[in-house]
């Protein structure tokens, strides 16, 4: 969810799949400390809450800091955010631990310092947490008060992933894809973009159907690419209703049908921004040309019903 408004929004560009990893993990991570939305009702009211807090209770400490610090229920306060989630970190609750490290990392309420980050992101990874497994493999992976390690964010990027985090999957994908301070290596590129699109997150969806386009880590097959770009197409990402447009005007992997190329074209253009727009509008107008005016409104009907789907 908030990943596509990411995409739609211009947070993280649709066309650039090829993104170092390290960058989109801190674009993630980012949106997921601002999207999540903590509701405190019945017998969780504020007050008892607090006082729940203030007995030493840690999941009530890490509630209430959570709360500070998005501003939920409360106006928000950082630096009351890191006094709470502190508390609770002291007694080993690892969402706190992971909390805390972040706003290390980014100043919130609390000075910036990388090493004390990584303190609190390692005693929560350690734990199991997955999130702090990717925190601390970013850390490493962009060398933020720490030398590049590429074989430490690896590691950590590695826990995470197997703890079910799809954003730690695909920074693995892209790092064995591109060969980021590791070993070029398609078929462990194509592995971990395989879990994170298992796990329906669109741009792994997107890079895992290039692998099989070109077949880099796979058997070429195109009917597969065409598979995989239709998922991602499916969830909104621009670049994948572009290539899924191209495999239809081609018949690659699809039975060729120039109605089907325009419709996702089109979508394309809808979903894209700057100069990814550019490129796709080109590209629908010189379908749209190939096409009659009867296919020409089919196309756009189809257009409309996805777009009133969404």
């Amino acid at each position: 969810m908030c990943g596509q408004f990411a995409e739609r929004s211009g947070i993280i560009s649709s066309t650039d799949v090829a993104t170092p990893a390290r960058i989109r993990a801190l674009l993630l991570i980012l949106l997921s400390v601002w999207c999540i939305r903590i509701r405190v009702r019945g017998q969780d009211s504020l007050d008892s809450l607090r006082q729940r807090a203030e007995k030493g209770n840690a999941q009530a400490q890490t509630t209430l800091g959570t709360m500070y610090r998005n501003g939920e229920g409360v106006s928000q306060d950082l630096p009351e955010a890191a006094k709470w989630f502190r508390k609770a970190a002291e007694q080993g609750n690892s969402e706190a631990e992971d909390s805390l490290g972040f706003l290390y990392d980014y100043g919130g309420g609390v000075p910036i310092d990388h090493a004390e980050a990584a303190k609190w992101y390692r005693k929560a990874a350690e734990q199991g947490n997955a999130d702090a497994a990717l925190n601390l493999g970013w850390i490493y992976d962009s060398g933020q008060g720490f030398a590049l390690d590429h074989a430490e964010a690896v590691r950590w990027y590695r826990k995470a992933a197997e703890l079910g985090n799809d954003d730690a999957a695909f920074n693995l994908g892209v790092i064995y894809e591109t060969g980021q301070g590791v070993a070029q290596n398609y078929d462990e590129a194509a592995k971990w973009y395989r879990k994170a699109a298992e796990q329906r997150m669109h741009i792994a969806q997107l890079s895992l159907g290039r692998l099989y386009a070109t077949g880099r880590g796979v058997a070429r097959d195109q009917a597969e690419a065409a598979r995989w770009y239709q998922k991602a197409a499916d969830l909104g990402l621009a670049t994948a209703q572009f290539e899924l447009s191209l495999a239809y005007s081609r018949g690659e992997g699809v039975a060729k049908d120039p109605v089907v190329a325009y419709e996702w074209m089109d979508l394309a253009v809808f979903r894209a921004l700057g100069a990814a727009k550019e490129k796709y509008s080109a590209a629908r107008d010189a379908l749209g040309r190939g096409i009659t005016a009867d296919q020409m409104a089919e196309a756009k009907r189809r257009v409309e019903e996805w777009k009133w789907k969404k």
